[in-house]
């Protein structure tokens, strides 16, 4: 298990206090807590967690959906939804930020864990597959080339002259 840094985005006390205690006897670091959408954006920017463990109906003008939205967009964060809410309508709209687990309260600890791990693991990968691709597509131009100043055949390794002869 690894030594991640989480942000809790919660806007009841107890229950912030009380995964807060859950995420550190798992090992977890927490970075801050925060009961406001808009507080949330700004702490992501500023601690760049991990992960955001998010309520959905937080303090303010925005809730946790469109919170989780900006960050997921703006920082890349990956987001588990924690949250007493699981009617329909809000999973619909949850959805749509994609996040990397849902949640509904009450929890057992070892089901946070099971989903940040997973989170954290997906995430990873993702990262890298998005770098692999960059990568790719950094080098078609090269090979591209490449393939214009030699032509080589990849199967006899013969090469083809001016004449279009192979040798």
């Amino acid at each position: 298990m690894s030594k991640a840094k989480i942000m809790i985005v919660e806007d009841e006390w107890v229950t912030a206090d009380d995964i807060r205690m859950s995420l550190q006897s798992l090992g977890y670091t927490v970075t801050s807590v925060t009961s406001s959408g808009e507080e949330a954006i700004q702490k992501a920017e500023n601690d760049r967690p991990d992960l955001v463990l998010m309520d959905i109906m937080l303090k303010g003008e925005m809730d946790g959906i469109e919170a989780a939205r900006q960050i997921r967009s703006c920082y890349g964060i990956p987001i588990i939804y924690l949250t007493a809410y699981a009617d329909e309508k809000i999973l619909e709209r949850a959805s749509i930020t994609e996040p990397f687990g849902y949640i509904v309260k009450p929890f057992v600890n070892e089901d946070l864990k099971i989903a940040i791990e997973i989170a954290l693991y997906k995430h990873r990968v993702e990262k890298e597959r998005k770098r692999l691709i960059e990568n790719l597509q950094d080098a078609l131009p090269r090979i591209t080339t490449l393939s214009g100043l030699l032509p080589i055949c990849p199967s006899c390794k013969k090469i083809r002259d001016a004449e279009g002869n192979w040798k």
